[in-house]
């Protein structure tokens, strides 16, 4: 099995074509549902956000108070940045586990979604990336429109993020948003389509394979041959 990076700008339709991956078969693994999991009450990454910012970033319920924590955040950056050490180990584990289980099932392939694929130097570890792109005026006015919030606080969470047209020079495909929805669509099922006809997850099981017998011959031959050692 190989991965397929996804990302793009916030509020560029990164979820919608997301949507579209699942809809054709493809096994998503999304980095901002782990994010939300990883962050419940009485875990690991829960607590130490509590112990760093205090009750003020979360509901009476003791759930976490996203729109609180990101006002915090997105205006220091060296916050952001503390935020992002408790939550992303936490995130990466629970990506690394659902990545092994579906390698097993058999999967040709399978979408890792995360909005800071380049950001977290995730990219490394994906065979292809994609980025979904939209207008700029088209990413301010959705983002507005979604949180809630005003110009400058949108503008400000935009410009905390890598410029979009440098995530598209690093990008292997793009799918632009820009459009209606079929349009969008329709890109996604000619990617799928050409990332089927890629070979590529049979080197990686052959190379699992292989580590495998390795192991194996190394735990078999070894207690042999020290068997034969001493028995001389």
């Amino acid at each position: 099995m190989f991965l397929v990076g996804l990302t793009g700008g916030i509020a560029t339709g990164k979820s919608s074509v997301s949507t579209l991956f699942r809809n054709l078969g493809i096994e998503v693994i999304d980095a901002d549902i782990i994010a939300r999991e990883v962050v419940e009450p009485g875990k690991r990454a829960w607590r130490k956000i509590r112990e760093e910012f205090g009750d003020s970033v979360f509901h009476p319920d003791g759930t976490l108070n996203r729109p609180a924590l990101a006002q915090v955040v997105f205006s220091q950056p060296e916050k952001r940045l503390h935020v992002n050490s408790i939550v992303h180990p936490e995130v990466f584990k629970s990506m690394f586990l659902k990545t092994v289980k579906l390698f097993f099932c058999g999967h040709q392939f399978s979408v890792l979604d995360v909005p800071l694929l380049f950001e977290s130097r995730l990219s490394k570890y994906v065979h292809k990336t994609v980025v979904v792109t939209c207008e700029p005026a088209q990413q301010l006015e959705r983002l507005m429109a979604r949180d809630k919030i005003s110009e400058s606080e949108a503008l400000a969470r935009i410009n905390a993020q890598m410029p979009l047209a440098q995530k598209v020079k690093m990008a292997d495909f793009v799918i632009s948003n820009t459009g209606d929805r079929e349009n969008t669509k329709e890109q996604v099922e000619a990617l799928v389509q050409q990332l089927k006809k890629l070979n590529t997850h049979w080197k990686y099981r052959f190379i699992f394979l292989g580590s495998v017998l390795v192991t194996v011959g190394v735990i078999g031959v070894g207690p042999y041959m020290l068997y034969s050692f001493f028995k001389s």
